[in-house]
């Protein structure tokens, strides 16, 4: 599957429907690509807060698209004019172009920008205005094993990769892993009881008392008893 790419020069708009009635607009364009699911694309021009119903921008943006796609008309390239408010941004206008026709009007060898103008639509739907852009196809690119292109410089969504950056060991040939360290127990906790004679037993020990003996547990307590069973620590 081959990929294009589509390289714009956003120039400028003309004779705009005014939404602004005691004041001039400040014009932006939302320019996108759409029609692929898994490919969206968008991106926006500066705001022009001088010239009003003429706005202009020069604004360049790069897309990448499914060339079958393109030439089985399912892809639109789409701008609408918009102009800032402070709550909700107002539309002005806008235009479609299905990205067929693009492909099969261009006549330059990929180097030369071709110049058009598109009539704007109102939101009612009546032609007001008219936009201006220049566009050029640069050579297919094959797609990665991802399922995308390339990403071309400037384009607004494309998908990017999270290179591993953990840096790997090198070992010459016949490297000999050294052994693992000894294993050491560590110490066993536990509670050294005094036999009756004062004599202090290990806890790892199990005592046998009989049941005349008495087991001094502490100097304020003793215990009494007919045996005590195995004492373990």
């Amino acid at each position: 599957m081959e990929y294009k790419t589509l390289e714009l020069n956003l120039s400028s708009a003309k004779d705009l429907n005014n939404v602004n009635l005691f004041y001039k607009m400040d014009v932006y364009a939302v320019v996108s690509i759409f029609g692929d699911p898994l490919h969206k694309q968008k991106t926006k021009t500066p705001l022009d807060r001088e010239a009003g119903t003429n706005p202009t921008w020069n604004f360049s943006v790069k897309f990448t698209f499914n060339e079958l796609l393109a030439r089985q008309n399912r892809l639109t390239l789409k701008i609408t004019l918009r102009c800032l408010r402070n709550l909700v941004d107002k539309n002005i206008g806008s235009v479609k172009i299905p990205l067929r026709e693009l492909v099969h009007d261009h006549t330059g060898d990929g180097e030369l920008f071709q110049h058009v103008s598109y009539q704007v639509r109102k939101p009612s739907g009546k032609p007001k205005g008219s936009f201006n852009f220049s566009y050029k196809f640069n050579p297919p690119m094959k797609e990665h094993a991802t399922g995308y292109p390339s990403p071309a410089v400037g384009s607004t969504s494309a998908p990017h990769t999270v290179a591993n950056l953990s840096p790997q060991p090198q070992y010459p040939a016949g490297y000999v892993y050294p052994p693992p360290p000894p294993y050491h127990q560590p110490p066993q906790m536990g509670l050294r009881l005094p036999a009756a004679n004062g004599i202090w037993l290990p806890a790892t020990k199990r005592l046998w008392l009989p049941a005349t003996k008495q087991l001094r547990l502490s100097s304020t307590k003793r215990l009494r008893g007919t045996r005590l069973n195995s004492i373990f620590v």
